[in-house]
């Protein structure tokens, strides 16, 4: 069943909200993807307004930048530390923003939305 995301059935209040329409197909959601480490796969979906979203479904490299040098670059991810989203994600080792992983660099955090933007991208952590 998809998940729906429009107009809550209640007001802020808590008082019931009378219902004028039904739902809206572009208010339904989608399924979560959830990114892992592997050989790199991408699936393109259209969104609303005819746009495109890059969902990455697993990659093995990533984009990490040094804040101290300002210099980035690809480097291969070699595990999954800790994922603080949750703690199922964390023994499934699935990839989401604010993710540890370990790198050929040492240890970052993940910044980007690889469901969303398509590219796994990294800051290292001292």
């Amino acid at each position: 069943m998809p998940l729906w995301q429009g107009r809550s059935k209640r007001y802020p209040s808590g008082a019931r909200r009378r219902n004028s329409r039904k739902h809206r197909k572009y208010e339904r959601g989608s399924q979560a993807t959830e990114t892992i480490m592997g050989e790199k796969k991408l699936r393109i979906k259209r969104s609303l307004g005819g746009n495109f979203k890059s969902r990455l479904l697993a990659a093995s490299f990533v984009n990490v930048t040094d804040r101290a040098t300002g210099q980035s670059e690809k480097v291969k991810i070699i595990q999954i530390l800790e994922n603080p989203a949750d703690v199922d994600f964390n023994r499934r080792g699935i990839i989401t923003k604010g993710a540890i992983i370990e790198t050929e660099k040492g240890k970052a955090v993940v910044t980007s939305r690889p469901g969303q933007s398509g590219v796994i991208n990294a800051v290292k952590v001292e």
